[in-house]
């Protein structure tokens, strides 16, 4: 999965567990970049009594580094706050929820949104409304709606949105972690057992909580301009989100637990299945404690990832040429992943942030948000990723057909890849999750309720 319970500690606290990122020019206004985080992995709609809602003992952030050094610039950072109008019923609603302030809605959360840039901290909201979870066609009748008025536009110049959505990150989950079994190719696996099928959307039907912002451009680049040419470096900013609780927590009994002590990161997402595939079990974390500014320390796992070793062993009548790379150092995918692409390696296109190696999502924000293909660069759309990262892109498609080989090119113009590895993919086609999406912010479709998912 993107980064779905990517560490044993995280996989343990959902509230905090940063399953993607999203960072990308807004298609309507090209002057605005749209930031997208989200927690609490693979939820069902069936979720009550108790609801999902965010922590109100996290702290969630947005991170933005503008000048290539793996250290935020600028953060909006996000707190929550659950009130309960009667502690008396077990109900999170006692009526249909016709609107944010419905008295029949008992279990209601809200959140204020802060922004940093250096030593300044600027409060922007203090008590904006999150829209409730989607329990069913009565109790909130009218959810599209509901959940638009949650959508809230800041004097700021920012859009903020903190709530329920349909899970946009679609994969193949159940042969994902079946030895990779990535079904189209099932008969060429080394261990049979399945002949070749479409891959399953395991994920359509599940949920998952978001925090989304809408920032004007000038607001997020080093020198507070709106960059129109691609190929200067000011045009490229960094993103990831992190989630952190306090070092302390006393449990009390009957009395309200306490909790003190520094803030100390428990979660963070940058490109999608880094932690996941790539960082080691032992050191997954550790990684999850650092900021982007640490991650040299895992470089040696990006130049030799445990896939690329694994295809061609699992999959011996294809992706041949791997074997041929050997244990030379992937240097595609440590410009893909760690340092951005260079200009000159693909016509009118960078994002290079510089040498720091740092885990971050690098969105040149010069290039407007006019393409739709799901396999981004691959497929020649330079707005999508590793541009950055959109909600529809095929992110799990695109990462292995380039640790099968296929970006290798880039630093290698002698490198012919494997036919195989551009064709790779463990997903449905992008026609069958296209319901997931919106055309405006937030993006996320609407979430899933009991009465639109299947029955077992």
């Amino acid at each position: 999965m993107s980064s779905h319970r990517e560490a044993p500690e995280i996989a343990k606290d959902p509230v905090a567990d940063n399953t993607d990122t999203y960072a990308f020019v807004s298609p309507e206004n090209d002057g605005t970049v749209t930031l997208i985080t989200n927690y609490i992995p693979l939820e069902g709609p069936a979720g009550g009594p108790n609801f999902y809602e965010f922590g109100d003992d996290v702290r969630y952030d947005i991170n933005i580094d503008n000048n290539g050094d793996g250290v935020p610039d600028v953060t909006y950072r996000f707190t929550f706050r659950t009130e309960v109008r009667n502690p008396e019923t077990f109900l999170y609603n006692t009526g249909p929820i016709t609107s944010l302030d419905s008295p029949t809605w008992n279990r209601r959360q809200f959140y204020g949104v802060t922004r940093i840039k250096g030593d300044d901290e600027t409060e922007l909201a203090g008590h904006l409304a999150c829209p409730p979870c989607n329990i069913g066609i009565r109790s909130p009748p009218l959810y599209a709606t509901l959940a638009a008025a949650a959508v809230h536009h800041r004097p700021s110049g920012e859009t903020f949105f903190a709530g329920q959505r349909m899970e946009g990150f679609y994969v193949d989950l159940e042969s994902a972690f079946d030895l990779l079994d990535l079904r189209p190719f099932s008969e060429l696996h080394l261990i049979p057992g399945a002949p070749n099928h479409n891959g399953v959307d395991t994920t359509k039907d599940l949920n998952i909580h978001t925090i989304a912002i809408k920032v004007p451009i000038s607001a997020l680049t080093r020198d507070g301009s709106r960059p129109t040419d691609p190929s200067q470096s000011r045009s490229v900013i960094g993103v990831w989100g992190a989630a952190s609780r306090r070092k302390v927590r006393i449990r009390q009994g009957e009395e309200n637990d306490v909790e003190s002590g520094p803030w100390t990161q428990v979660s963070r997402l940058g490109n999608p299945l880094f932690n996941e595939v790539i960082v080691p079990m032992g050191h997954k974390d550790t990684w999850n404690s650092l900021p982007p500014s640490a991650d040299g320390r895992f470089l040696k796992y990006v130049q030799n990832p445990e896939v690329a070793r694994l295809l061609p062993i699992l999959y011996p009548t294809a992706v041949n040429n791997l074997r041929a790379l050997g244990s030379a150092p992937r240097a595609d995918l440590v410009a893909i992943l760690l340092t951005g692409l260079p200009g000159g390696f693909i016509p009118g296109f960078q994002n290079f942030t510089g040498t720091t190696y740092a885990d971050m999502l690098r969105l040149n924000v010069a290039i407007p948000q006019h393409g739709t293909n799901p396999y981004g660069i691959l497929g020649g759309d330079l707005a999508g990723f590793p541009n950055g990262r959109r909600i529809f892109d095929d992110t799990v498609t695109i990462e292995l057909r380039a640790i099968a080989g296929a970006t290798y090119p880039l630093v290698n113009n002698s490198y012919v890849p494997d036919p195989a590895s551009g064709v790779i993919y463990d997903v449905t086609p992008p026609a069958i999750v296209s319901e997931r999406f919106m055309s405006g912010f937030p993006y996320p479709a609407v979430p899933k309720d009991v009465f639109s998912t299947p029955a077992a």
